[in-house]
């Protein structure tokens, strides 16, 4: 699979319910990312290895910053209801007490962080339909990275959540140290992510 797929509802299905049953009984290839975005199914092909060096990269980076009992999750579904979404950020920042045990999904506004790294085939939902899913959900932080940005790389740090909008904190391009505030207080040094 190289590109982004998209599963509609079936007719007279398009409840809540009937969407996530879609997802869950669509036997997508392992690997890929199933999310409801918007009240669709989409799936993604796993990531490429440039992706997922960027990932641990800024993972290892959280640890040294959060309190021992939050997590830093890879594979978290983040429930945002009110734009009909469920997503699964590439890391999540959640304290361990606010992930329910035995559901299948966290609500977003649990999230202290959530990162998204763009992919060629997911660009647009990260850059739009997630960001304002995110802002919505009341998440503090989001930070999309974006090696496929045109012209260069991008890192975009959205904050303050306000009806349903968030402010730019910082935004600047790979190679640059990009500072997260409180509670992590801490900078993400980005000159040894791979380029796209």
């Amino acid at each position: 699979m190289s590109a982004l797929a998209v599963e509609h509802p079936p007719p007279g299905g398009d409840d809540w319910d009937s969407v996530v049953r879609l997802r869950e009984e669509m036997g997508a290839p392992e690997g890929c990312k199933v999310e409801i975005i918007e009240g669709i199914v989409t799936v993604a092909p796993p990531p490429v290895n440039n992706h997922n060096l960027i990932a641990v990269s800024v993972q290892r980076r959280l640890y040294k910053a959060i309190p021992d009992d939050w997590e830093v999750f890879q594979t978290l579904n983040v429930a945002v209801p009110s734009r009909n979404g469920l997503y699964i950020p590439d890391l999540a920042v959640v304290p361990r007490e606010a992930v329910p045990r035995g559901e299948n999904s966290t609500p977003a506004d649990a999230a202290e962080l959530v990162v998204e790294i763009t992919s060629r085939s997911n660009a647009v939902n990260d850059r739009v339909a997630k960001l304002n899913g995110y802002a919505a959900a009341g998440v503090p932080l989001y930070l999309l990275i974006d090696p496929h940005a045109t012209g260069s790389p991008t890192i975009h740090l959205y904050g303050e959540p306000e009806e349903g909008r968030y402010r730019v904190l910082w935004a600047g391009k790979f190679g640059e140290a990009v500072p997260l505030p409180e509670p992590f207080g801490l900078t993400i040094d980005t000159f040894s992510f791979p380029h796209a």
